[in-house]
């Protein structure tokens, strides 16, 4: 059974920084195999693709929202994947989710994605 179990979030102040993980585990499963990405929902909007990165890490994608401000990486052989957030505003505040896909390219639609976590919430205070 694959599981994503997001850590991390918080309340943080605006302009303040936080670093979510997620890990991976399953009995064959492996994020080598995987583009991974950092999705979120915040109350009342539809779920966005937030960043994403391919299965080697050569590869990013951003929403513009957070570009220069958030950076995702992965660590294939701890089966790890990381979002870096900087300069939070208070319009990240959302519930962030890690996803799987078997694509190569990176995707920002939530249906190309296999796995989900479970989500951790992120609160940023003006």
């Amino acid at each position: 059974q694959v599981q994503l179990v997001e850590s991390g979030g918080g309340l943080v102040q605006a302009g303040g920084s936080l670093r979510l993980s997620c890990a991976a585990s399953g009995r064959t499963f492996s994020i080598s195999n995987y583009a991974m990405a950092w999705f979120r929902r915040a109350p009342g909007k539809e779920r966005e693709a937030v960043a994403a990165i391919t299965r080697g890490g050569g590869s990013t994608y951003y929403t513009d929202s957070v570009k220069g401000r958030f950076a995702i990486s992965r660590d294939n052989a701890k089966n790890a994947v990381y979002l870096q957030m900087n300069n939070l505003k208070p319009e990240d505040t959302a519930v962030y989710y890690c996803a799987a896909s078997t694509t190569i390219l990176t995707t920002s639609t939530p249906g190309t994605y296999n796995y989900w976590g479970q989500g951790t919430q992120v609160t940023v205070s003006s």
